[in-house]
């Protein structure tokens, strides 16, 4: 395994990180991002957003937005491995980050691989500068690990030259400040559910859309519900081909994957545990002298520190020019169970404080990292998809048996197993 930079990656590194500190403040001790959804915890959403717009602007007039975007498009054209040094070098920096960056990770490489030159011009550049924000409209109530069930339908009005949206999706990141969203919609139920679905570009300020905020218990409202009445889209709005939007699907949840892998050090947090553990007090000691925390601190490092090892071998299987194997596979998966011991390590070590919601900013951030550390075992693909996907492409076990793959979506509405 390489562990230190090849030539090009510190060239890079040095690069970015001079440029950084030039344009941005650097994080205050103590201010690390520790949870999944630490770049929503603005008290002002609109400040955060327009903040992100700013942030998006000044990435692209130092030419590094859409770092793997092809220049013909904007974008800087390097690898993933510039990509996972820019993740690590921003850390930190005081910086807001999410808003833009799931359209320009997800929807900008879709719609590079699937579109009209057209559709190209009208929607990269305003996205590469944060002119256009983009959510992602996919799972429903009754479409979540089994996407392809989808019914939010979308039935084509050749006369009009227009599809008509009726349904409803949820778990919509960023709904309420999106100038368009990416869906995925039921356009023909007389076909087999993955050959039967369309994908189409949707202004978010169409008559007939409603945007409700759903409440987590963090306290935040990051994720939506967005319900279609009669919503009308121009067909030029269409991705690909009709009722094909299963394979522009593939491409964006392809991305999905990589960016929720490119978010910088999996032990960011191990910093501000050891902290809280020293800070807070027990008994008139300090939590971090009790045996059974130190040992479970130790087992928390020594996990992170294993992730660490793994991302060295996607590092380096990258940097080889080759596919990362196994090691890619499981790292979402463990990465994400680590997350959510090392918050429930912070809770133990609060104690009673731990139920109540302290004045201490340290405090607070780790109870709404333990809050939200479930978000962590869903998003780009549930824990069960995952051992999924290890135990069929990784291990070689037979997939389940797929009784519907030659069934129209009617035939599984009325077998009830759509």
């Amino acid at each position: 395994m390489h562990f230190e930079d090849s030539p090009q990656e510190a060239a890079f590194r040095a690069q970015a990180k001079a440029w950084l500190e030039a344009h941005a403040p650097r994080r205050a001790k103590g201010d690390e991002p520790i949870g999944v959804f630490s770049a929503f915890l603005s008290d002002d959403e609109a400040d955060l957003v327009e903040r992100a717009r700013a942030w998006q602007a000044t990435l692209v007039e130092g030419g590094f937005a859409g770092l793997m975007w092809p220049r013909e498009y904007g974008g800087r054209g390097v690898g993933p491995l510039e990509l996972l040094v820019f993740a690590e070098e921003v850390e930190a920096f005081d910086v807001p980050r999410g808003v833009c960056d799931l359209g320009i990770a997800m929807m900008g490489p879709t719609i590079i691989a699937h579109c009209t030159d057209q559709q190209k011009r009208r929607w990269l550049p305003s996205m590469l500068r944060g002119e256009e924000i983009w959510c992602q409209l996919w799972s429903e109530p009754g479409a979540g690990s089994d996407l392809a069930g989808l019914s939010t339908r979308a039935d084509y009005d050749e006369a009009a030259g227009e599809f008509v949206l009726n349904g409803q999706k949820v778990w919509t990141s960023g709904a309420q400040y999106s100038e368009w969203g990416l869906g995925i919609f039921r356009s023909a139920v007389d076909r087999p559910k993955r050959r039967g679905i369309t994908c189409l570009a949707v202004p978010m300020d169409s008559p007939g859309i409603e945007i409700r905020p759903l409440e987590q218990m963090t306290g935040g409202a990051h994720f939506n519900e967005v319900f279609f009445t009669d919503v009308r889209v121009p067909a030029a709005n269409m991705l690909g081909e009709l009722h094909d939007g299963w394979t522009v699907a593939r491409t964006t949840m392809m991305n999905e994957r990589f960016a929720a892998s490119a978010v910088g050090s999996p032990t960011a947090f191990m910093g501000p545990l050891l902290d809280l553990a020293r800070q807070t007090t027990r008994g008139g000691r300090a939590a971090a002298s009790d045996a059974v925390l130190r040992q479970r601190l130790a087992d928390v490092w020594i996990r992170g520190r294993i992730c660490e090892l793994t991302s060295a071998r996607v590092r380096t299987s990258l940097g080889n020019g080759m596919i990362p194997g196994m090691e890619g596979s499981i790292l979402k998966l463990v990465v994400a169970d680590l997350g959510s011991d090392a918050a429930d390590l912070a809770m133990d070590i609060l104690g009673p404080a731990a139920t109540t919601l302290p004045s201490d900013a340290a405090s607070r951030r780790w109870i709404t990292a333990y809050l939200g550390a479930h978000a962590m075992h869903i998003g780009g693909g549930t824990d069960s998809i995952q051992r999924n996907i290890i135990g069929e492409q990784v291990l070689g076990l037979p997939r389940e048996p797929s009784v519907d793959m030659d069934l129209t979506f009617r035939e599984l509405q009325n077998t009830g197993r759509a």
